[in-house]
């Protein structure tokens, strides 16, 4: 008789990042962690897990005005003072490798984009599709409030353009939207991005790729002892 053999799994470390797609802030977050990610010798046992969160939840699907503008209107800064906070986060998007085009953003309600992100996690494209969903949102001029633009990007992420048009025309995940959000108020979330490594541990803003590393680090070490 064979001796029977005792299979010993790694740890799973979960990390729950709260984003909206038109954060400018979440997709230079997101490619900070990928690269904390990358020199991470435990990475094969971290599961991301990507959270809904609205930054402007009353946002008309397609509204009028540039980006801009909506910056200067929403706290109360001068077209000028809007144009250097873009042009500030545009060249920390650089910085990791991003290309971002600010100047001719479509910015709208994301609710859907959300609802759509929940429906690709349940195809194990969540990843993917939060990438292709940022850039063209960021570098493509994607408008992103427009379910018809994002139903014909769907199959540049895994998903055929019947099926997401079939989701994005029905209410379908709208309450796992709604689940992310009130979780998010749960951890007392009121701003993105935001990480939480195992329910314990919050890293809040795009931090340097060494506060991410070492968190990580810190995180693994933790859940060992």
């Amino acid at each position: 008789m064979k001796p029977t053999q005792h299979i010993i799994l790694e740890k799973v470390m979960q990390i729950e990042v709260w984003s909206d797609v038109i954060c400018p802030w979440c997709y230079v977050g997101k490619r900070k962690l990928e690269i904390a990610l990358s020199q991470f010798p435990h990475w094969e046992s971290v599961q991301v897990v990507w959270r809904s969160f609205e930054l402007d939840p009353t946002a008309p699907r397609n509204p009028s005005g540039t980006l801009n503008e909506m910056l200067a209107a929403k706290y109360s800064v001068t077209l000028q003072e809007a144009e250097a906070m873009n042009a500030r986060v545009t060249e920390a998007a650089k910085e990791v490798g991003l290309e971002y085009h600010l100047e001719s953003a479509r910015p709208g309600n994301t609710f859907d984009a959300h609802r759509l992100l929940h429906y690709a996690a349940s195809r194990q494209l969540d990843d993917v599709a939060s990438e292709r969903l940022m850039r063209g949102y960021f570098s493509e001029s994607l408008p992103v409030g427009d379910i018809n633009a994002l139903a014909k990007l769907a199959p540049e992420f895994g998903i055929t353009e019947q099926e997401a048009r079939a989701i994005l025309e029905s209410d379908a995940y709208a309450e796992a939207v709604r689940a992310d959000q009130a979780r998010a108020a749960d951890f007392g979330i009121t701003g993105v991005p935001c990480f939480v490594i195992d329910e314990r541990i919050v890293i809040a803003g795009a931090q340097p790729v060494e506060v991410f590393a070492d968190t990580l680090r810190q995180a693994w070490q933790e859940s060992s002892t």
